[in-house]
């Protein structure tokens, strides 16, 4: 079955993307990060051994934005929180495994994202755990439907997102994948 890599990404525009790392270096460098940052990733990423596609937001804009590599096949998020984002796109995509990640990710690196997808052997989920307490990365095998309450009670955004996922993927047996950290704060890109 083919592999399925997902990147979420949102329309590098000040004041609508990174605004925490806005809030401390200024919206126009925050948004030029994000999108060099993306960028480069997605560079990165591209591999033969999964088929990379985007997952876009806002929707409309994202569908069509010229910013992202006309090649890549994209998906809009849609609306809610990241984990009614997140569960919709597992069930859009195409049958086999599949792993979603952020963009903000800056050692992110293909080896990476092989070894989320060999966890998926023996495991039925995996997570890339973040320092933060939240996560990087989430990978489903998709041999069975999803658990009916995948992302329920997720605290996003807290020390408690990684925990309270690893609980609404019960009865899944998880594994983990590398730790590796997100950039939310200019004391992140240190």
């Amino acid at each position: 079955m083919n592999r399925h890599l997902v990147v979420m990404v949102k329309e590098p525009r000040p004041g609508r993307v990174k605004t925490r790392l806005g809030a401390d270096i200024g919206m126009v460098p925050a948004a030029w990060w994000s999108r060099h940052q993306c960028a480069a990733l997605l560079r990165r990423l591209q591999d033969p051994r999964w088929q990379l596609r985007l997952a876009v937001t806002p929707d409309a804009e994202g569908l069509a934005s010229r910013v992202w590599p006309g090649q890549l096949p994209r998906l809009p998020q849609g609306a809610g929180d990241l984990g009614d984002r997140m569960a919709r796109i597992f069930r859009s995509l195409p049958p086999g495994p599949a792993v979603i990640v952020g963009a903000d990710i800056p050692e992110m690196a293909p080896r990476h994202i092989a070894r989320a997808f060999t966890a998926l052997g023996p495991a039925e989920a995996v997570l890339g755990p973040a320092p933060d307490g939240g996560y990087w990365l989430i990978g489903l095998k998709r041999s069975a439907p999803p658990p009916p309450a995948l992302f329920a009670g997720v605290r996003w955004s807290t020390r408690h997102a990684m925990a309270d996922t690893m609980a609404s993927l019960a009865p899944l047996r998880v594994a983990l994948a590398d730790t590796l950290a997100d950039v939310d704060t200019a004391s992140d890109m240190r």
